[in-house]
């Protein structure tokens, strides 16, 4: 409401365009918070019918993948994007290893469905591969979840395998926009959407601070939609995607969107994800299972990274994982209650 009512102060937009672009920015906070506070529960013939479904969807993507290994014009023809087939092959093969009994088969298995993706070509996706492979391999050992030189350098190493795959991405995005513009290129084609986003949304977080250019104002589909004026006051709206007759790319990343809330709702974004990871690690601290940790983490990672270069978290994907990570919050909180209830039972029975 605080927002609401500054983006209508400073006018950032319609008021149309304010409610709209409201109603997407909550929708993942909402499919989280719902989720959880529901505290749905599944039975054992329950995850069982959901793993045949997830491995009955990974066998019907199984013909498509092996085809995009050999031409990815078929996952752009089936699937409309390879990012698509990417996160359909992530979404099965989370929901698998959440529905299995977490022996070291399952997790096998999990990584050989999880590999199918790799025929999407996103370096995105290798990156979570990587990602992936740490965790399942290495941190579902408790033993290694310690704070140690050993572990300090297995993660910076997982950090430089994640950057390595992904240099392509980051190279085209960031490095080639900045060359393109310290040689001071005057053509729009010399500008990449991604990079003018991010480097612009740097801009507005000084020029707007604490609480950024407001709702529906940068970045975001209905600031697309219902074009804002900062587009213009930061002299982008020529750019190629970014222009009001051709704003196909405005919202095709989500980080820069956060200018919209300023240094505040940047650190609120921050706050927001320390709080879903603070609660898998007070979890595993209390019961030392590694399940629950690696599965939030890989969400979470799964999010952070597609939100480089996509509005993942906005979208119906981010709406899946954050339904997922509820469900996952729900259940630890289910658990520890009963762990609290049978200590406390057992302390009662004691001083009988």
């Amino acid at each position: 409401m605080l927002y609401v009512g500054y983006s209508i102060w400073i006018g950032s937009n319609t008021k149309k365009a304010i409610a709209t672009d409201l109603i997407i920015q909550m929708k993942p906070y909402l499919a989280f918070f719902c989720t959880y506070q529901l505290l749905p529960q599944l039975d054992k013939n329950q995850k069982n019918l959901l793993k045949e479904t997830a491995v009955a969807i990974w066998v019907l993507l199984v013909p498509l993948g092996i085809a995009g290994f050999v031409n990815d014009n078929i996952l752009w023809t089936v699937m409309g994007h390879p990012s698509c087939f990417a996160a359909a092959i992530v979404a099965s093969s989370l929901v698998y290893l959440y529905c299995s009994d977490y022996t070291p088969r399952d997790r096998i298995i999990f990584l050989i469905m999880l590999a199918l993706g790799i025929a999407s070509g996103r370096s995105k996706f290798y990156g979570f591969f990587a990602l992936a492979g740490f965790m399942i391999l290495y941190a579902s050992n408790a033993k290694h979840i310690k704070l140690n030189f050993k572990n300090l350098m297995a993660l910076l190493l997982l950090f430089a395998v994640v950057i390595a795959v992904a240099y392509q991405k980051i190279e085209i995005y960031f490095i080639e926009g900045i060359t393109a513009q310290a040689e001071g290129g005057n053509n729009e084609q010399d500008f990449l959407a991604r990079f003018v986003l991010y480097s612009t949304s740097i801009d507005i977080l000084k020029d707007y601070f604490p609480f950024g250019s407001g709702l529906a104002s940068f970045a975001t589909h209905a600031s697309g939609e219902y074009y804002s004026g900062i587009y213009e006051e930061y002299g982008i709206d020529t750019v190629w995607g970014l222009s009001r007759t051709y704003h196909k790319f405005i919202a095709n990343t989500y980080y820069p969107s956060l200018a919209q809330f300023g240094m505040a709702g940047v650190l609120l974004f921050i706050f927001f994800w320390i709080y879903i990871f603070r609660k898998a690690a007070l979890f595993f601290m209390r019961t030392q299972q590694t399940r629950t940790l690696v599965i939030v983490t890989l969400i979470i990672g799964y999010i952070l990274i597609e939100n480089i270069a996509d509005a993942t978290f906005t979208s119906n994907r981010g709406f899946f994982m954050m339904v997922f990570l509820g469900l996952l919050c729900a259940e630890q909180k289910r658990e520890l209650a009963a762990i609290s209830e049978k200590g406390a039972s057992s302390k009662i029975t004691m001083k009988k």
